[in-house]
């Protein structure tokens, strides 16, 4: 099937004049995508979407992997549409926010309480304000190896693209490096007293190494910090208590999202209860403004929450996600290891949190070779800016991919022998946190 994008091309001018970027999202960015093949998405069902040109694609890392069900998950959305019949907003709490607050404490172990919001940064913000009321101390320590925690100062202006986060708040976050303990100590040792909280994701690309993550636990129990893991992506995806039951250890504070909502938009910050009660008013210490926002436990996003996590317990979707995963990553790299193409590129990660590397001829990092992987799998009807699957991917839609990688790799591996410059169309994608266009 021949693929045409005239009518996402035509749109792009009125995003980028209506919306910075022409996103709302840096990562779904037209920068994000080969310049030629952007596709302006219309609907989803599944693990499908389509798009204004009337062309369909088996779509990887929906949702920027918030969907984990599926698009248009008929349970979530029926769960969805019954709350919205009742309204979706009130001046007291509704009961669904203890509902869903309980069916969720019920999920995640070693939580004790747990506060709604609506998106990532909310609740990672929350837990670094609530980490410094508690300890009375100010700085912040991220790990430097995780590329994203918040939209907010404190972290984005520890990146690239810090224009506009003053130098003195910049100065209040130090970093130090996933599976290095030294570092963690260096960290201490150089600010004796003064570290309210390390946040860090339990495990991105990499695992953490053997007794990693309970070290560092422990180095903030004894210097009277916070340990704080962000499950974004992992929660839900390593397993549903998130990867703090994968990995059975209970941090001071964590935040979920994403998969919390299929979708839909809501967030939530977990914890020790003696920590957590301090943004609430049955205490007689200083009072924290720890979340209060107005659309924070609208109805529907709660309503979707709950019939998530009802589905995760009924189906056992952790289980479809790596197993599907696993599917996937054994396929591309049987056609990898066919083409002779292991030092140029390769899937990584956990099965249920794939995604690609790809390598120039001097076997660097490339985002010129991840352009033409990008398009040359665009073409073929699979949208994939990672391999992150859904459990709405069958064994079909993974064989049908592994059969586009395998067809992607002849041209990659062709640019590879004649160069990039005569099969790439159009300038490569770049980092989404970077200094300049």
């Amino acid at each position: 099937m021949t693929r045409r994008f005239d009518k996402s091309r035509a749109l792009s001018d009125r995003f980028h004049a209506a919306i910075p970027g022409g996103a709302h999202t840096y990562a779904k960015g037209d920068d994000q995508y080969p310049e030629d093949t952007a596709p302006i998405i219309v609907r989803g069902q599944g693990c499908r979407v389509w798009d204004v040109d009337g062309n369909d694609f088996i779509e990887y890392g929906s949702g920027l992997r918030a969907v984990t069900l599926g698009h248009a998950h008929e349970g979530v959305n029926q769960a969805v549409c019954r709350e919205i019949e009742n309204g979706v907003n009130f001046t007291r709490p509704s009961i669904l926010e203890l509902e869903c607050a309980e069916e969720f404490l019920a999920c995640v172990s070693g939580a004790e309480m747990v506060k709604f919001a609506k998106n990532g940064s909310d609740v990672t913000t929350a837990a670094v304000k609530l980490a410094r009321a508690f300890t009375g101390r100010d700085l912040v320590a991220i790990c430097g190896d995780h590329p994203f925690l918040s939209t907010d100062d404190w972290f984005i202006g520890t990146t690239p693209m810090n224009a506009g986060v003053p130098a003195c708040i910049r100065a209040q976050t130090v970093k130090f490096r996933y599976n290095d303990l030294a570092s963690v100590d260096q960290l201490f040792a150089d600010n004796p007293g003064q570290i309210a909280c390390l946040i860090l994701e339990a495990e991105n690309i990499t695992p953490p190494c053997d007794g990693f993550l309970e070290a560092v636990h422990a180095r903030c129990r004894r210097e009277g910090a916070l340990f704080v893991l962000d499950e974004m992506i992992t929660g839900f995806r390593w397993h549903l208590g998130g990867a703090q039951a994968f990995h059975s250890i209970t941090p001071d504070l964590s935040t979920f999202g994403k998969a919390l909502g299929n979708g839909f938009s809501v967030s939530a910050l977990t914890g020790r209860r003696d920590v957590m009660e301090r943004g609430g008013i049955r205490h007689d210490t200083e009072r924290v403004f720890l979340l209060s926002t107005t659309h924070g436990a609208e109805s529907h996003a709660l309503a979707a929450a709950r019939q998530v996590m009802q589905i995760y317990r009924q189906e056992h979707v952790v289980e479809t996600l790596w197993r599907q995963g696993q599917r996937l990553a054994d396929g591309v790299r049987a056609v990898v290891s066919q083409l002779g193409l292991q030092d140029y590129f390769g899937v990584v990660g956990r099965p249920c949190n794939l995604v690609y590397a790809t390598r120039d001829r001097q076997k660097r990092p490339s985002q010129g070779f991840r352009t033409l992987f990008l398009r040359e799998m665009i073409v073929r009807g699979v949208l994939a800016p990672s391999f992150t699957v859904s459990a709405a991917h069958t064994d079909a839609d993974i064989d049908t991919t592994i059969d586009c990688v395998g067809e992607a790799l002849v041209v990659y591996k062709h640019a590879l022998e004649e160069g990039l410059e005569g099969n790439l169309r159009g300038r490569p994608v770049k980092p989404a946190l970077r200094a300049f266009n």
